[in-house]
């Protein structure tokens, strides 16, 4: 008597069933045939820095300049780095944007979230002030900030430097825009929690300003670094130099040394590269939410 045998199906994976994931096809844009050329016209001189850095001094002084260099040589890093206090400079610089940015960040986004959220008599008209100075020229305060320095004593060393990024107006500006865009709702939610005022801003209000940030770090580092004219009027000490300011004297009236020039530049200019590639996304996200775009 035949006994009828039942053959089992291999057990199917739901994964195999699921529908294999669309691949994103990048539309090409009219904007892209206008954004990649000047993105190219941006890069070029980035490129040159970066191949007179590693040029034979003696082709730096040619002229023409050869588009490539004959050979590859660091001697340029060497010298900066065995020669002068570079590393000493480089140290000031990140102090005064480390100080800059962390002083930014808590009083311009305290001072943003107060003008956005409180309401208090001259409100609007003490917004509009502050904004105001951006359009001061810089040069127009640079004997009354000098006099004011000189009697305070903080010429000549760092304190020179980072007390002008301590705080600013366009970082005021930028924290309430983006504090504007948050929804009112979650900081009453919080307050009927019990959370005071600064209980709401620190734990409800800051973690959501992340993005806005980042976007005022980045501004912070890229004037603090690359400031020049002040720390060049306040700063005569040597040991207090920023880098802008040790790579200004490398350039004389009757003699410039091209290679320690060059190569403090790549070196001056790395850490903003990769700052900025590292904020970007909150840049973007920034820019988008707080109304500020174009």
């Amino acid at each position: 008597m035949a006994t009828a045998t039942t053959v089992k199906a291999p057990p199917v994976d739901v994964a195999d069933l699921a529908p294999a994931p669309r691949r994103r096809r990048r539309r090409i844009s009219g904007w892209h045939f206008f954004l990649f050329p000047t993105a190219v016209l941006f890069l070029v001189p980035l490129v040159q820095m970066v191949l007179a850095s590693v040029s034979p001094a003696a082709e730096l002084v040619q002229f023409p300049r050869p588009l490539l260099p004959s050979r590859l040589t660091l001697d340029g890093f060497v010298q900066l780095f065995t020669t002068t206090p570079a590393l000493r400079w480089m140290l000031n610089s990140t102090i005064v944007s480390v100080s800059a940015i962390i002083a930014q960040s808590v009083l311009c986004s305290l001072a943003g979230y107060g003008f956005a959220r409180l309401r208090f008599r001259g409100r609007n008209m003490s917004f509009f002030a502050i904004v105001a100075t951006i359009m001061i020229p810089t040069q127009v305060l640079m004997i009354p900030t000098y006099v004011m320095f000189a009697r305070l004593g903080l010429l000549d060393g760092l304190g020179a430097a980072i007390v002008p990024w301590l705080a600013g107006a366009f970082g005021i500006f930028l924290m309430r825009q983006f504090f504007l865009s948050i929804p009112a709702e979650l900081e009453e939610a919080a307050a009927l929690d019990g959370c005071s005022r600064l209980q709401v801003f620190f734990r409800v209000v800051l973690p959501l300003a992340k993005p806005a940030l980042a976007t005022l770090a980045i501004f912070t580092l890229l004037g603090s670094w690359n400031d020049l004219v002040w720390p060049l009027i306040a700063i005569n000490n040597e040991h207090s130099f920023t880098l802008q300011l040790g790579i200004a004297n490398f350039q004389g009236t009757r003699r410039t040394q091209w290679s320690l020039l060059m190569a403090a530049n790549v070196v001056a200019t790395a850490p903003l590269i990769v700052f900025f590639l590292a904020a970007q996304r909150h840049f973007i996200a920034t820019m988008t939410m707080s109304g500020m775009k174009g």
